[in-house]
């Protein structure tokens, strides 16, 4: 159900001094959810923020077994182009997420778009890692924004 749902949308790229302020504060954030009853986190898994905010949901449900990843992935070639690292680290997330739904069978132009905007639209509330005014982060934020979900962005908190 929508308002026990949020979603993640973040940059592909952080900085290396940045991953620990930024896994904390997301830590911080998801626990402030789940202690008012939300209990799915939804990411897109893309590298980057998608990538670190699972992960964080994955650690704290070792912790809190309520709390569920839901991945809403684009398409099933998603990690096509990928290093050899970043399809590993992929592939277990994949295993260890409590639902993964595909929005597409395979990629085409605007499939990321389709998937920025289920995440959203299934979503009471958007934690995000967002710097730039423009780009798919921003879109999606912006989108969020319009649907009335309640957006927190980890870059100032």
């Amino acid at each position: 159900m929508k308002e026990f749902t949020c979603c993640f949308t973040g940059h592909r790229e952080i900085a290396e001094n940045e991953i620990k302020a930024i896994w904390e504060k997301t830590e911080r954030k998801v626990l402030e959810l789940f202690e008012k009853g939300v209990t799915v986190f939804e990411a897109g898994g893309a590298l980057g923020y998608d990538t670190l905010a699972a992960e964080v949901v994955l650690s704290l449900r070792e912790k809190y077994p309520q709390i569920k990843l839901r991945l809403i992935l684009p398409c099933k070639d998603q990690a096509r182009g990928w290093t050899t690292e970043d399809i590993i680290r992929y592939e277990g997330i994949k295993d260890m997420a409590d639902e993964v739904i595909y929005t597409a069978e395979t990629y085409y132009r605007g499939c990321m778009f389709v998937r920025n905007r289920r995440l959203v639209d299934d979503s009471a509330y958007c934690i995000c890692f967002k710097k730039r005014a423009s780009g798919g982060t921003a879109y999606t934020v912006d989108y969020a924004l319009k649907k009335g979900l309640t957006v927190f962005n980890v870059v100032y908190g």
